[in-house]
């Protein structure tokens, strides 16, 4: 592939991104939209047409591995396990 072929792929890829984060920004908004409108109506679920749409609040547990490292560095180090990736960015 040519360095031409290159910079054509790359500013495709990037259009494409921008394309992406302008639909991703919409959609969050029509979301938000949406839900405005559920918290006014004071409703946590609703089916409109063929849909049910949900907008409740979830509990979760989630490990805090910052603060464990912080009190048991010895344990945290001797269960920690290093992976390797390839990483594709364009700058």
């Amino acid at each position: 592939m040519s360095t031409t072929e290159i910079t054509t792929k790359v500013e495709h890829i990037k259009t494409l991104q921008t394309m992406i984060d302008e639909l991703t920004a919409e959609m969050e908004s029509v979301k938000d939209e949406v839900k405005a409108e559920m918290t006014a109506r004071g409703v946590e679920e609703m089916t409109v047409s063929c849909f049910k749409v949900r907008y409740k609040e979830v509990s979760s547990n989630r490990f805090d591995s910052t603060e464990f490292k912080k009190t048991h560095s010895e344990l945290y180090e001797q269960y920690c396990k290093k992976t390797v990736s390839k990483r594709f960015s364009i700058a």
